[in-house]
């Protein structure tokens, strides 16, 4: 006699929100059908306008963050992905997206990760930042209320500075705006605002004075000196075909001490899709929200923080 297997429930998708300091951050939550005591993580965005889903009015509809959610969802995780404090649903949460620090998108991320052990029930949530996300995780980890530990994928491992002046110099096409780009990362290093008049207009969105404290107070850190001062867990997930960040980031996020768990996928790019090394041909991945989350991406995260902890 032939036997059916139960059908497996779909994710359970929630709208959620959480009380900033000046008003309402929200997310969307999505998880497991029994998703108490399921494992848990906070999706922290990258830089810029980067929405809950990882997409920006730059150009970027690649959808990562939710098709990771989606993918964590089908192996037993459960998730949230947050709008940033200012910006999108959650804008009433600051009167200006510019002036928000690295300690404040801390404080939200640990605001968030209470929100989600009270849901599903776990004992600690992780947090799960990807690019500038990785960073704000790091800024978080200081205070290890609630937390199972940390997921930095595609993080930068040196300050930003150093990351600018490599990404400009690494396009053959930006030469002609080195003489003012690099200056103006070197006063913003050094505390001070650089004055925009005259300045080649390709570069105005990187040095935008709206933005310029926001980049001298995320330049003031080191992410792999706040890696190595952390003593909980740590995952560190870097793609080979990353034109952002590279394997020496990863590494040098890995290497500050023992214990730090390193996985390199190869072919995976800053958007955390397949695609080669060729500059158009990855650049392209960014706006094809059809492409689907690489192989391995969502394995690696949530076979760790299901061995390391997270149900009960």
């Amino acid at each position: 006699m032939s036997t059916v297997s139960p059908a497996v429930s779909a994710p359970v998708e929630t709208f959620v929100e959480v009380q900033g300091p000046s008003g309402v951050l929200k997310g969307t939550m999505l998880a497991p059908a029994d998703a108490k005591g399921a494992p848990a993580v906070v999706i922290i965005p990258g830089s810029g306008p980067t929405d809950r889903d990882g997409n920006s009015p730059m150009g970027l509809k690649a959808a990562p963050y939710r098709l990771l959610a989606e993918a964590l969802a089908g192996l037993g995780v459960a998730s949230v992905r947050i709008d940033k404090r200012g910006m999108y649903a959650s804008a009433a949460a600051a009167p200006d997206a510019n002036k928000v620090t690295m300690a404040d998108y801390a404080a939200d991320a640990h605001a968030w990760a209470a929100m989600m052990r009270a849901r599903t029930d776990a004992p600690c949530v992780w947090l799960l930042g990807h690019s500038e996300g990785s960073l704000v995780a790091l800024v978080a980890s200081k205070d290890t209320t609630d937390l199972c530990g940390l997921v930095l994928v595609s993080g930068a491992g040196r300050p930003l500075g150093q990351i600018l002046r490599e990404q400009l110099k690494s396009n053959p096409a930006n030469a002609p705006l080195l003489a003012q780009a690099l200056p103006a990362i070197d006063k913003l290093e050094a505390g001070q605002h650089v004055d925009v008049t005259g300045m080649d207009p390709r570069l105005m969105p990187l040095f935008y004075p709206d933005v310029q404290g926001f980049l001298i107070d995320q330049m003031s850190y080191d992410p792999a000196k706040l890696a190595a001062a952390y003593n909980g867990l740590e995952l560190v997930v870097q793609g080979t075909t990353d034109l952002q960040v590279t394997m020496v980031d990863a590494e040098r996020l890995a290497g500050g001490r023992s214990g730090v768990t390193l996985v390199k996928l190869e072919g995976v790019n800053h958007v955390l899709k397949s695609a080669p090394q060729d500059r158009a041909a990855n650049a392209a991945t960014y706006a094809d929200p059809s492409l689907p989350l690489a192989p391995g991406v969502a394995e690696a995260i949530a076979a760790f923080v299901k061995e390391h902890g997270g149900r009960k």
